[in-house]
């Protein structure tokens, strides 16, 4: 069996090289006449898998992507070609809650509030959404979460209205990108729902571009409408607007996901999903290729206040204000952008951390943010 894999999938070879023989791709130079042969492709988001990408492979029995986005994938195609395919929804999704709290704290910092008084107000309660509730709670922080398709498919949870949402001291976007149907998510925060924001609240949007209208935010922001624009994704990717860089409190070059376990684990998913698709027993598990965290420990500030000590945690682990700093320096152009993110360095996630808790008030709260004890 042949299995091709996108170079930029980390682990892949010692993943699948029991299953297959293996061939590693890159989206540069991948074309029908080099997968003509393949059994299984498996890919990340910067290869587009379409009906002419495929026209040679006649053999293809299983397609991946180690992503939880699936824009880059014609799923009708491989349906109507009897073609399994499989994502890796809610690899990223502890990344991207992350991504958010980073946010928090060094907003609270740069403007001098108190994280524990800011409702968060969290649009999608799919993976992302749901991660980023478990981390809130952990540290007592209020949200309200909202998502119409689940609310209608009978979701348990206590879901709330859009009208509720644009209430909240903070608002996070975790939505796919849907441009039709009862619920679509295209350009949701459009001119008028941005308008509703005051000078206070801040606006997250970890998701997908299309979400919130680009355009629109930078024409009110020119305006002096002030609401606190934090983006990680944007309109026309690699492309964007440029000058809607200056405006944003915080901007990074679509990376909220990008932490070493997030992308490993999409390769563990789509290998566990490729054993089952092959009646295989699935023997090999993302703890055995990880590398040690540097530093892999960090002792709590004990001269400090309980919620600075928290903070100072979160950033030292991850501090979303340094991929700020180098994005606004260098992003210039769609090359740049593309090449920020290609090139972005080492982030691990909070469970690749002990901490020394001491007799720390807050420990559990630590704990359940998933820090190793």
């Amino acid at each position: 069996m042949k299995i091709y894999y996108e170079d930029s999938m980390p682990y892949g070879q010692e993943f699948f090289a029991d299953l297959g023989e293996c061939e590693a791709f890159s989206h540069k130079t991948i074309t029908p006449a080099l997968i003509a042969d393949a059994d299984v492709l498996l890919t990340r988001s910067t290869t587009k898998v379409t009906p002419a990408l495929l026209s040679q492979a006649n053999k293809l029995k299983f397609v991946g992507t180690a992503t939880a986005g699936t824009d880059h994938v014609d799923k009708y195609y491989l349906q109507t070609q009897g073609i399994p395919f499989v994502s890796a929804g809610g690899c990223n999704a502890v990344a991207v809650a992350e991504y958010v709290l980073s946010t928090l704290f060094v907003l609270a910092n740069k403007y001098n509030w108190q994280v524990q008084n800011q409702t968060v107000g969290i649009v999608g309660a799919g993976h992302v959404g749901t991660a980023l509730a478990k981390h809130l709670s952990a540290l007592g922080i209020e949200y309200k979460l909202c998502d119409p398709p689940l609310q209608e498919a009978g979701d348990s949870r206590n879901l709330v209205s859009m009208e509720e949402i644009m209430q909240c001291d903070v608002i996070s976007l975790h939505v796919p990108w849907i441009k039709e149907g009862p619920h679509p998510t295209e350009s949701m925060f459009d001119a008028n729902r941005l308008a509703q924001l005051s000078g206070q609240q801040v606006l997250i949007n970890a998701c997908r571009g299309e979400v919130l209208d680009n355009d629109a935010a930078l024409a009110l922001l020119q305006k002096g409408k002030g609401f606190k624009l934090v983006l990680d994704v944007w309109d026309n990717e690699p492309n964007i607007n440029l000058d809607l860089i200056p405006f944003t409190e915080l901007a990074t070059a679509h990376i909220a996901g990008h932490t070493i376990e997030g992308k490993a684990r999409g390769t563990e998913m789509l290998y566990t999903a490729l054993c089952q698709q092959l009646g295989v027993q699935a023997s090999k598990v993302l703890s055995n290729y990880l590398p040690i965290a540097e530093p892999s420990s960090i002792n709590l500030h004990k001269s400090q206040d309980d919620w600075s000590s928290l903070s100072d945690l979160v950033l030292d682990v991850y501090n979303i204000a340094k991929d700020d700093a180098q994005f606004k320096k260098l992003v210039n152009s769609g090359e740049q952008f593309r090449y920020i993110r290609k090139h972005y360095p080492i982030r691990r996630e909070f469970s690749a951390i002990k901490v020394n808790t001491g007799n720390f008030v807050h420990s559990k709260a630590i704990y359940d943010l998933g820090f190793l004890c």
